[in-house]
């Protein structure tokens, strides 16, 4: 009798556990309709979808061996929220990404450098990431290239770098020094001919920008844009350990990470309606290549995706983690692309000089 009892009760605990995740699920599902600004919450429920997803797939094959009519609880919740499922992973499997790029496609780098920073904690190691990073860049033979968190200055012009390989460009310019001529935001490099430019200023801080440039006789549109960050800095990143941690730190620590990340949220929200409407209005093919600070299960990321093509979902394989810290899940870098464009190839480059990883693309346009 003992035992009769001890079985449903864990029965009971596993299908509440079970019927639990999928409420949480069905809400965060709700994730792209929902503005941050409006709701912050959603900001937090998208960033733990690939997670209630898994959970929900085991579940799934636990009731198939034990008892496969609760199966059914899992199953009836990821048809529901079936959207979620096909951003966060890549079934492609292409085989391989080839240097020399197919006829009539350019290819497209897109790559968060983290200020020319690099990750070796060696000063003098530190000196050659400017170089090292453009190498790593141009050894891939890009035509264009989009990079987010990038500087200069008059001691170490960082365009000139690029400009022998890639002589036109645009620099967004959001952070000025007020000396030594220091310059920090977006720039986009091209081999093409740009014709015109603009920059979309945000509310707060950075800013989208875009080029038009001349390839043959057709006219592309290539945006670029690096969007609200956490900001989290060394001590933020000690407070995650606090967390950890069940003592009297921990929830004064877990209060000041909230804070900042829902911040960040709202700003995110506010800056990708904006994306939104600037993409939308592309009088040419277009494609935007950037930093958003969000995963595929965002507000951010469908807003500013619409109906496009997103290359690693095309091209790829996998979740696709395109930040090193914190979590194996954050892809947050993209190259997406209106439908005017083929996904040729895409492939993902960790050449440990950021805490990004590099983004190619090489793509052709529909005639």
């Amino acid at each position: 009798m003992a035992k009769s009892w001890l079985r449903k009760t864990t029965k009971t605990i596993i299908i509440s556990i079970n019927l639990f995740v999928g409420f949480v699920f069905l809400i965060a599902a709700l994730s792209p309709y929902i503005n941050p600004n409006n709701w912050w919450l959603h900001g937090f429920l998208a960033l733990i979808s690939p997670y209630l997803m898994l959970t929900l797939f085991l579940f799934i094959l636990f009731w198939l061996i034990s008892r496969p009519i609760w199966s059914v609880i899992s199953i009836v919740v990821l048809c529901i929220g079936w959207k979620q499922i096909p951003v966060a992973f890549a079934w492609s499997g292409d085989s391989g990404f080839t240097k020399r790029k197919a006829e009539n496609t350019f290819r497209v780098v897109n790559w968060n450098i983290q200020s020319f920073n690099g990750l070796n904690k060696n000063k003098e190691a530190k000196l050659g990431v400017r170089n090292e990073v453009a190498a790593s860049i141009l050894k891939n033979n890009p035509d264009l290239v989009c990079l987010q968190e990038f500087n200069t200055a008059n001691a170490e012009n960082n365009i000139h770098l690029f400009t022998q390989t890639l002589p036109y460009y645009y620099f967004s310019a959001d952070y000025t020094g007020s000396t030594g001529g220091y310059q920090s935001g977006c720039i986009i490099f091209s081999k093409y001919p740009i014709i015109n430019t603009a920059k979309i200023a945000y509310p707060t801080a950075e800013s989208l920008i875009y080029i038009d440039i001349l390839k043959g006789s057709d006219t592309i549109r290539i945006f670029t844009t690096h969007l609200q960050s956490f900001k989290f800095k060394k001590g933020d990143y000690q407070d995650i350990e606090h967390i950890k941690e069940p003592d009297n730190t921990s929830f004064s620590a877990s209060k000041k990470l909230i804070l900042k990340m829902k911040q960040a949220y709202r700003k995110r929200g506010v800056q990708a309606d904006i994306v939104n409407n600037a993409i939308s209005k592309s009088p040419y093919p277009a494609l935007i290549c950037g930093d958003f600070n969000d995963v595929p299960n965002s507000y951010t990321y469908f807003r500013i995706r619409q109906d496009w093509r997103d290359a690693f979902l095309q091209k790829g394989f996998g979740i696709g983690r395109t930040f090193i810290s914190l979590a194996p899940t954050l892809r947050i870098d993209y190259i997406l692309t209106s439908k005017n464009f083929e996904v040729k190839q895409f492939d993902m480059v960790d050449e440990a000089l950021s805490d990004h990883i590099m983004l190619l693309a090489d793509l052709r346009l529909k005639k």
